[in-house]
């Protein structure tokens, strides 16, 4: 249920531009709803409905229980206007979106957008956008995608915002697919993967699902009411950190729980402050991988002191990793 300070100002005209892109979002809206978002009455409601109608704008009426309005099949938005900060602030948003990997399965969508908003900027402020595409450096390189369909993407984003129960067609990494209900709480991009994470009912469970492995979602009828406090980010890097993997680490530092995060961050390891028998001030930290190779590395970067507790085999590797470090260090460049 939204807040009163969700709802538009109380000038009508922006209460009709605001149903109108409440109806563009898709889907029926009852007119209780409608009047809800908007902070009306339903016979106001109807009243906005018919402006939009003498505008042009299609909208239907449906009928039955679960009747109301929603716009005509194919319908489009007309042009946008955008001011020269607006089209500067929407191409540097399209330039990081791909950058960082939170493109859509139209990805070429994002291209063809920043090319015609850059075709009808003034010379003067293209060539300072010129100026700052090529001194624009990103720390981090382009991510390899999975990107989800638009339609998947809007339909949940929209069921958790109004807390509504959808049906997904998904595929798991096994290949096994089917029809599931969920009661989405977030999304989530990650590493330039979309997800979102939700109850289960058929099970009684939270899951996560990836976007790009939905094939379609269908908003059903009822609404749900989400756990208070629930942080779907923090559950789907929980999640990805004690997924199943060929080793079970567990390593305490002398450090703060802040001070391992900046190497080992969430989604990588779960680091907990607390006592660890060799005095206070010692964090451990739990992680599952596939390999071992990497961590002696990163352990010598924390430059702090280390227990390890298991594996055994790390033991080894970082001892290797130290006399290779203590071998180069002993070595002498050649005579001029």
């Amino acid at each position: 249920m939204p807040s009163p300070n969700d709802r538009p100002p109380g000038r009508p005209t922006t209460r009709v531009l605001t149903l109108l892109e409440l109806l563009q979002s898709g889907g029926v809206r009852t007119v209780a709803e409608l009047a809800d978002r908007l902070g009306v009455d339903e016979r106001t409601v109807r009243r906005y409905v018919g402006h939009l109608l003498d505008l042009d704008v299609p909208v239907e009426s449906v009928r039955g229980r679960y009747g109301g309005y929603r716009l005509a099949p194919g319908y489009r938005v007309p042009p946008l206007m955008l001011s020269d900060d607006e089209a500067l602030a929407v191409l540097l948003g399209l330039v990081a979106g791909q950058r960082a990997g939170l493109m859509t399965a139209a990805g070429t969508a994002g291209e063809t957008a920043a090319a015609k908003i850059r075709r009808v900027l003034p010379e003067r402020l293209g060539r300072r956008l010129d100026a700052l595409l090529a001194s624009l450096a990103f720390t981090a390189p382009p991510v390899e995608t999975a990107a989800p369909q638009n339609t998947v993407l809007l339909a949940i984003a929209d069921a958790v915002r109004h807390h509504r129960p959808v049906s997904i067609r998904y595929t798991a990494a096994d290949g096994r697919s089917g029809e599931r209900t969920l009661h989405p709480y977030g999304l989530v991009a990650h590493s330039g993967r979309w997800y979102v994470t939700g109850a289960d009912p058929a099970i009684g469970e939270n899951r996560t699902f990836r976007l790009d492995r939905i094939a379609g979602a269908r908003t059903l009828p009822g609404v749900f009411e989400p756990p208070a406090g629930f942080d779907p980010a923090e559950h789907l890097l929980t999640g990805l950190a004690t997924a199943p993997y060929r080793h079970e680490v567990t390593v305490r530092v002398q450090a703060t729980a802040e001070q391992v995060r900046a190497r080992l961050p969430a989604g990588i390891a779960i680091v907990r402050e607390g006592p660890s028998g060799s005095g206070a001030g010692w964090s451990r930290v739990d992680l599952r991988a596939e390999r071992l190779d990497w961590l002696p590395a990163v352990m010598a970067s924390l430059d702090r002191p280390f227990l390890i507790e298991r594996p055994d085999e790390l033991r080894g590797l970082v001892e290797a990793f130290a006399s290779g470090l203590a071998d180069s260090a002993r070595r002498r460049p050649p005579p001029a």
